[in-house]
């Protein structure tokens, strides 16, 4: 007897949207895609789906006819669950989860998965690097920009796929359950979403609660909650750390990266052999590689890649040199305990750029960090008059305010020194002023080059 085809609600239209709406219509089933964003034109939703497609679209409100048969719901990571929509529809008893689960639940072979405040897409594309010199079936997903559903079908018995998830991710889970997750970090970051510490704390640990005794988990020592978290798993657990000596995990023991079993030392590397700069980049290492010495990953084949790889887009990148001016790109830089370990990178004068759309942070301990590094603050968009609040508070007054990235830039390259820096480390979500720190960062890299 044939299974009666399925309508199911898929909320947003954004790339995770329409790629979950394609795999659900490649089963059979038929998307309902909703986006609650009146300004968008139908039309241009159905134009990035097959020209065969049979997915009705709804854009603006969400007609009682349109909830009816149901089968479940998908939500974008961008669509608040506590919206009151989402409410209703729970209420009505219509299953929600997201496009991660909505992947997870038709993909084949193991799921390696990364979440933390800071650090997840240098960890996931180091790690996803590994396991692409490792493995013969191999993926990187979710938070780094490459939606999961689309890989799905590209999926085998013997692939790994790697995954970066978010928060956002996290709430819609169900089964899904990776065979190694790690939580690199945890401070205060999305607080507009989830409203208090509590809460997005518990969301991020969420990662775990499918994970059994055959399963791992790698957590970072220095953050306290973590530490103590790690107490209450059933799945195996390996610590790493920058500043403490382990008996078990893997550690800094001066310049050399070291895992510890228990019974025996293993040198992976020195951090000289590394092209990658800082403590913090130091500690996404140990975290790949835990996790690619958990799932049984040769020392020689991780060796190897952790030698060659580079840093990643956006991420304390170095863009050029101009006039004895290093211009560095740290657009992922969304959140201030992000931006501080932009800014503890640097090791000369610096005219930090900052500001954007406002997550409800707060900069204090950002401000505390410049360390007499900053000639200059150079702040723009939503938080510029709150961080030049805080700042003068903190007693940094070297504070400049202007209307768009390519107006600092300019007072940048007008008032640096040969031997400066000029950093772009926003301690911001990009919204507002750019679609995504993406866009932000490639606009700040244009202007340099155009220098």
């Amino acid at each position: 007897m044939e299974s009666k085809t399925r309508r199911v609600l898929v909320f947003g239209t954004g790339i995770s949207g329409i790629s979950a709406a394609k795999l659900l219509e490649s089963a059979g089933d038929i998307p309902v895609l909703y986006d609650g964003n009146c300004e968008l034109k139908e039309e241009d939703i159905r134009a990035k789906l097959p020209d065969n497609s049979r997915a009705e679209i709804c854009i603006g409100d969400l007609p009682q006819e349109k909830r009816k048969d149901l089968a479940f719901v998908v939500l974008s990571p961008g669509v608040p669950t506590d919206l009151p929509m989402v409410k209703e529809l729970r209420e009505a008893g219509i299953p929600i989860s997201g496009e991660i689960e909505l992947a997870y639940q038709n993909s084949r072979g193991d799921v390696l998965a990364i979440t933390g405040t800071n650090g997840k897409t240098t960890t996931t594309s180091l790690l996803g690097a590994i396991m692409e010199y490792a493995k013969e079936s191999s993926f990187i997903v979710g938070n780094i920009g490459i939606p999961y559903t689309e890989i799905v079908q590209k999926t085998r018995e013997d692939s790994v796929t790697v995954a970066e998830i978010s928060s956002f991710q996290l709430e819609t889970i169900h089964e899904f359950h990776p065979r190694v997750s790690a939580i690199l970090n945890i401070t205060p970051d999305h607080l507009n979403r989830h409203h208090t510490m509590e809460e997005y704390i518990r969301v991020k640990e969420l990662i775990t609660q499918n994970q059994g005794t055959e399963d791992t988990c790698v957590l970072n020592y220095e953050d306290e909650v973590l530490r103590e978290f790690g107490k209450t798993l059933r799945c195996r657990v390996i610590f790493f750390s920058s500043m403490h000596i382990l008996e078990q995990g893997i550690y800094l023991e001066g310049e050399n990266i070291v895992f510890n079993d228990g019974s025996k030392k293993l040198l992976i590397c020195s951090t000289k052999e590394l092209k990658l700069p800082g403590r913090h980049n130091h500690e996404n290492v140990m975290a790949a590689t835990a996790m690619a010495l958990a799932y049984g990953i040769s020392p020689k084949d991780i060796r190897e890649v952790l030698r060659k790889f580079t840093a990643v887009e956006h991420r304390i990148e170095f863009v050029k040199e101009v006039r004895g001016v290093v211009y560095y790109n740290d657009s992922k830089g969304t959140n201030p305990d992000a931006a501080i370990k932009g800014i503890q990178a640097m090791d000369r004068p610096t005219l930090l750029i900052g500001g954007g759309y406002d997550k409800e942070s707060s900069y204090e301990e950002w401000i505390q960090a410049f360390d007499g590094k900053v000639r200059y603050l150079v702040l723009i968009g939503q938080t510029r008059e709150k961080i030049a609040k805080t700042a003068r508070a903190c007693g940094f007054t070297d504070i400049v305010l202007k209307d768009s990235l390519e107006d600092a830039v300019a007072f940048c390259a007008e008032h640096a020194n040969p031997g400066d820096a000029v950093l772009l480390s926003p301690a911001c979500a990009s919204w507002g002023m750019f679609p995504n720190y993406e866009v932000r960062g490639r606009r700040f890299k244009e202007l340099v080059q155009a220098l």
